[in-house]
C-alpha cells in the first residue's frame, strides 16, 4: 500500500503522524511511505531519518494525498485540505467529528473512508489510540493550569501546591478517565488538594484505591459540583462520550459560584467542550476571560510538546496502522473490532451513530 504523511498545518501543530521507526516498520512490509518535506522537524525528526529507512520525501501536501492510498495524520483535516482526499481514500486520524459539522460534511461528500482514532475501541471499552494523547493532555492541563493561576497571566497568583504554613490550591477534576486521572495524579504530586468526580462509582473506588492521600473522590453531579465551585482554584474538564459531544457540566450561571482568577481547562474542547462559555483557542492565543474566569480551552494540548506526543501516538497507532496496509481496510475492519469501531464515515455515508445523531444524519 502507498502511505502518506502530509505536514500538520493546524495553528501550532507540531506532531507528526508517525516516526521514522513506524515507516521503517511498514517498508519492512513491503510498503510505500511518502512524507512531505518538513513534516517531523518540530517533532526532532529530520527529512534525513525518514529517507535513511525508505521513505520517500516528497515536496508538497497535494503530491502526499495524490500518491497515498491512505493518508495517517494527527489532527482532522482542516478546510485547505479538503480538496485533496480523493473518493476510497483512507484516511486515519483524529477526527472529532461531532465538534465540526462543516468537516463532518466535508469527509461525507469527499467520498472517502475516515476511520478515527478517538472510536478505535476495544472490547472492555477502552480506548487505545486516544490513550496515549490523553496521557499528555491530562498532565499538561495541570502545568498549564498551575502557568494560569500566576498573576502576571491573569490569574489569583496561587502557588498549586502551596509551601509550609500556607494552604495548597484546591483542584477539581471532572471525569475519572484517562486525562482525569493523569490529571489528578499530576496535580497531586505537586501538593495541591485534588478532588476527582465521576459519575461511575466502580471507577471511583478503583481511583481511590490507587490515589495519593491528598486526592479525594466524589459522585458527580451538578449538586456535588456547585457545592464545590466556591473553594476551587483550578478545574479540570475531563469528560468523554466516545464519538459524541461532551456534556455541558458548568453552565454560565454557574461561573458566578467560582472565584474571581480560577482557572478552568477544558480538555473535553476537541468534542465541543463541556463548560458552556467554552470555545476552541489555540497554542498562539490559549486563553480568554469570562466574568473574571479564566478559560484555557486549547484543541490540540499534546501538540506541545511534539517529541513526546509524536513517539507515544506511533507506539500506539503503528500496529492498526500495519493492519490496514497489510489487509486493506475492508478485511483489516472485518477481522478487527476495534478498528471497525474506528469507521465514522465511508464512501459519503455515516456510520458511526453518535456522530448521525449529533447533526441528525442517517
Amino acid at each position: 500500500m502507498k502511505i502518506g504523511i502530509p505536514k500538520e498545518i493546524k495553528n501550532n501543530e507540531s506532531r507528526v503522524s508517525l516516526t521514522p521507526g513506524g515507516a521503517y516498520a511498514l517498508i519492512q512490509r513491503g510498503h510505500e511511505v511518502f512524507v512531505q518535506t518538513q513534516a517531523g522537524v518540530n517533532s526532532g525528526f529530520s527529512d534525513e531519518s525518514y529517507s535513511k529507512v525508505g521513505a520517500k520525501i516528497i515536496s508538497t501536501a497535494e503530491e502526499v494525498f495524490s500518491l497515498a492510498e491512505m493518508i495517517i495524520k494527527v489532527k482532522e483535516p482542516i478546510e485547505s485540505e479538503y480538496k485533496l482526499i480523493r473518493p476510497n481514500q483512507l484516511v486515519f486520524t483524529y477526527f472529532h467529528f461531532a465538534a465540526d459539522e462543516g468537516l463532518t460534511k466535508a469527509m461525507i461528500n469527499s467520498d472517502a473512508v475516515c476511520l478515527a482514532y478517538e472510536t478505535v475501541e476495544k472490547p472492555d471499552r477502552s480506548l487505545p489510540l486516544l490513550i496515549p494523547m490523553s496521557e499528555v493532555a491530562g498532565r499538561m492541563s495541570i502545568q498549564q493550569g498551575a502557568k494560569y493561576l500566576e498573576k502576571p497571566q491573569g490569574g489569583k497568583g496561587i502557588l498549586l501546591g502551596g509551601v509550609p504554613g500556607v494552604k495548597p490550591a484546591n483542584v477539581l477534576v471532572l471525569g475519572g478517565g484517562v486525562v482525569g486521572t493523569h490529571a489528578a495524579l499530576m496535580a497531586a504530586g505537586l501538593g495541591a488538594r485534588v478532588t476527582i468526580m465521576d459519575i461511575s462509582l466502580p471507577r471511583l473506588r478503583y481511583l481511590s484505591e490507587i490515589m495519593p492521600a491528598n486526592v479525594s473522590t466524589m459522585m458527580s453531579s451538578q449538586y456535588n459540583i456547585e457545592q464545590f465551585l466556591p473553594d476551587v482554584d483550578l478545574l479540570i474538564g475531563a469528560v468523554l462520550i466516545p464519538g459524541a459531544k461532551a456534556p455541558r457540566l458548568i453552565t454560565r450561571d454557574m461561573l458566578k459560584l467560582i472565584p474571581k482568577g480560577s482557572v478552568l481547562v477544558d480538555v473535553a474542547i476537541d468534542q465541543a467542550g463541556c463548560f458552556e462559555t467554552s470555545h476552541p483557542t489555540s497554542h498562539a492565543d490559549p486563553v480568554y476571560d469570562v466574568d473574571g474566569i479564566i478559560h484555557y480551552c486549547v484543541a490540540n494540548i499534546p501538540g506541545a510538546v511534539p517529541m513526546t506526543s509524536t513517539v507515544a501516538l506511533t507506539n500506539a497507532t503503528l500496529p492498526y496502522a500495519l493492519s490496514l496496509a497489510d489487509l486493506g481496510w475492508k478485511e483489516a475492519c472485518k477481522k478487527y473490532a476495534d478498528l471497525n469501531e474506528g469507521l465514522n464515515i465511508v464512501n459519503g455515508k455515516v456510520v458511526n451513530k453518535a456522530v448521525a445523531e449529533t447533526f441528525n444524519l442517517n
